[in-house]
């Protein structure tokens, strides 16, 4: 591994290590202070409404003055900032406030990850995934120690932790290299790009694939706790996705030279439908790790297959534009919607209905996946 390599995988273990703090445990703490369901859906809806929005608007001004790294550093540091200032208050409207100022520094940090990969990487783009492994070792490593941690000492200790990660990422932000494109293009212009009916179905499936993990990212801990597990076994399950998906990534490059990232993209839908399906029904810890295994496909298959699927269909000088689009679409306006709707939900249907339903949104994007790759295909034979 190169040394610039090296600093991206770095980048990579430490974001998703605090990713492994925040996405099990976060909302489980704000159930422990007392929180209503709709609260916690309302706080992580917004967290997900900056995701949408700020990284397009960060992402369009990076392309514009060719200023990635600088914007990538300012917003490491001032989102470090911002989180510390969870540590003062319990209080859901202070909170609801302090996530949104965290949103606007926090949310652009992974399409500028991506972007600097997509550059390094090269000619040699399908091996992202090898690269992107190492946040998921990372994923892995926190969520197992600190789920242990946590059944020692209470959910509070995790406002620390994620503070203590996000300031080494401000550290580190630093030893990133200088890319960009140094061509500049109109917002109209790249805009344009997602207007084309093949970038909107996708999209749109996109969407709905973030939509169905709703119940699984606003919820899933909060329902294995009200099932009666322990808040290691709940690190354990998330845990063992991450596990599942490495498996995948590190064999990225073989299976995108095999099958095209529509295909790839098509059979992750089918297998969230059926992992949804799973954890519908699942309360024993067997079939609830089995349905995690299917996080290769669901998450592990269709996020590889959806960065290479917008690097290839964006222009050269958009490239940070295109992956803050994707994530504003998917971990933006689908997760936001998922999460409203899973928290307003929750109390009045319960996890497994919602995972069902989940089911079925997952399986509707498939169904436009289907209909992208026919629009590809007819296309293709008409030129």
């Amino acid at each position: 591994m190169t040394g610039i390599k090296l600093i991206l995988s770095t980048q990579y273990f430490v974001y998703f290590g605090i990713l492994g703090v925040f996405l099990p445990f976060f909302n489980l703490y704000c159930y422990h202070i007392g929180f209503t369901g709709f609260e916690i859906g309302a706080l992580s809806a917004l967290k997900t409404l900056t995701t949408a929005l700020f990284p397009m608007a960060w992402g369009a001004l990076s392309d514009r003055f060719n200023a990635r790294k600088p914007i990538f550093v300012l917003c490491s540091f001032a989102a470090a900032g911002v989180w510390a200032l969870f540590l003062l208050t319990t209080d859901f409207w202070i909170m609801f406030t302090i996530t949104a100022f965290y949103g606007l520094f926090h949310a652009p940090l992974i399409s500028f990850l991506e972007s600097f990969s997509m550059d390094i990487l090269g000619h040699e783009k399908t091996g992202y995934g090898r690269l992107r492994l190492w946040g998921s070792v990372s994923f892995i490593i926190t969520v197992l120690i600190v789920g242990h941690i946590l059944d020692m000492t209470g959910v509070g200790v995790i406002l620390v932790i994620i503070l203590a990660g996000s300031m080494l990422q401000s550290v580190l932000s630093l030893s990133l290299p200088k890319t960009g494109a140094k061509k500049e293009k109109r917002l109209k212009a790249e805009i344009r790009t997602f207007l084309t009916p093949k970038m909107a179905l996708f999209l749109a499936a996109a969407f709905l694939m973030l939509v169905s993990h709703g119940t699984y990212y606003g919820f899933f801990s909060i329902h294995l706790e009200d099932l009666g597990f322990s808040r290691s076994f709940i690190g354990l399950a998330w845990g063992l996705a991450s596990v599942a998906e490495i498996g995948i990534m590190f064999f990225s490059t073989r299976i995108f030279a095999r099958f095209s990232c529509e295909r790839v993209l098509a059979a992750s839908f089918i297998m969230a439908a059926i992992r949804w399906l799973i954890m519908a029904n699942a309360v024993s810890a067997g079939a609830i790790i089995f349905a995690q295994l299917f996080h290769a496909f669901s998450y592990g298959a269709f996020h590889i297959a959806s960065i290479l699927y917008i690097d290839a269909n964006t222009p050269e000088e958009s490239k940070t534009f295109g992956q803050a689009v994707n994530n504003a679409v998917t971990y933006g306006f689908g997760i936001m919607v998922g999460f409203l709707a899973n928290g307003w939900l929750f109390e009045r249907l319960g996890a497994g209905n919602l995972f069902f339903i989940s089911a079925c949104i997952a399986a509707a994007g498939g169904l436009i996946m289907g209909v992208e790759i026919m629009v590809g295909r007819y296309r293709s034979n008409t030129i």
